[in-house]
């Protein structure tokens, strides 16, 4: 489509409501959990009931970024049709494994306590004025996103747990192709300048220093009960040991390379950048 005699709405092509064969929670063999393999891990107990918990309130940004692109209703839809739906069930996927995993975790309790304060924080003006840029940081989330479970999945030694972490994975890289295209059609109407790019994608790279997942982490904590009486013994303790985990296993040279498609470089100027920027990049995204 000739998107330069085209009104910008319309540069977008109308996306597919619901992926054909895309998976559902009932696939998941829950019952064939092998508890003994996940039940004493502490770390990893607080990875993902904090994910759980992200992932299910994720509709409150789906309902600030529809707003923010309403003057794209291809988008919009894609956004309510697709990306929400899937981040929902990411969230219900992680919610059924934590309680059957742990079961004496008061889950719906420490939600509701997460999602009072989480929600405050879900607001438009977190949002960039500029529907582009929005763009850059939506594929700054989601190179998190990707990058934080294929190392909770390297991290797995149980395979249901192995099999779900896989899928959600794969559906992350779906969605941060999906903002990348939807950045790229943005860009094309009416530019921005890398070093515009540039000041966002460091911008939340610095804030993912102090995520949500800090906020998630806190609750799961203080609703913990009687769950890992051994082990830490101080919210610092447990916070600086599930960062030093995941700093340990990120993949920076991916993460990195993610990062850089928004600049929009040549080809031999990202390769030149990679491994340097890797550094950089596991300290930012994983203190």
């Amino acid at each position: 489509m000739p998107i330069s005699v085209a009104p910008p709405a319309a540069a977008f092509q109308a996306p597919v409501s619901s992926r054909p064969g895309h998976w559902r929670v009932e696939e998941i063999d829950y019952a064939a959990i092998d508890p003994a393999l996940v039940a004493d891990d502490e770390v990893l107990f607080y990875l993902l009931a904090s994910a759980s918990f992200i992932e299910t309130g994720s509709d409150t940004y789906t309902r600030n970024l529809s707003e923010h692109y309403a003057a794209y209703p291809e988008l919009a839809a894609w956004l309510n049709e697709q990306w929400e739906p899937e981040e929902l069930q990411h969230g219900r996927a992680l919610a059924r494994y934590v309680q059957a995993a742990w079961p004496s975790f008061a889950w719906q309790t420490a939600y509701d306590s997460f999602f009072a304060e989480y929600a405050s924080l879900c607001t438009m003006e977190e949002l960039e004025a500029d529907r582009t840029l929005e763009m850059v940081a939506r594929c700054v989330v989601e190179t998190g996103t990707t990058t934080y479970y294929q190392t909770l999945r390297g991290l797995s030694r149980e395979p249901v747990l192995t099999d779900l972490l896989g899928r959600i994975r794969s559906d992350e890289v779906n969605h941060y192709k999906h903002f990348f295209k939807y950045f790229k059609e943005l860009q094309a109407h009416q530019r921005v300048g890398r070093a515009r790019v540039a000041r966002v994608l460091y911008g939340r790279l610095q804030e993912m220093r102090e995520s949500d997942s800090d906020v998630a982490l806190r609750h799961v904590w203080a609703h913990k009960g009687m769950l890992f009486p051994q082990g830490a013994q101080r919210f610092e303790d447990i916070s600086e040991r599930v960062y030093r985990t995941v700093s340990t296993r990120l993949p920076a040279d991916q993460a990195v390379r993610m990062l850089l498609k928004p600049l929009m470089l040549p080809h031999r100027v990202e390769k030149w950048l990679e491994r340097p920027l890797a550094r950089v990049a596991t300290w930012v995204m994983a203190p």
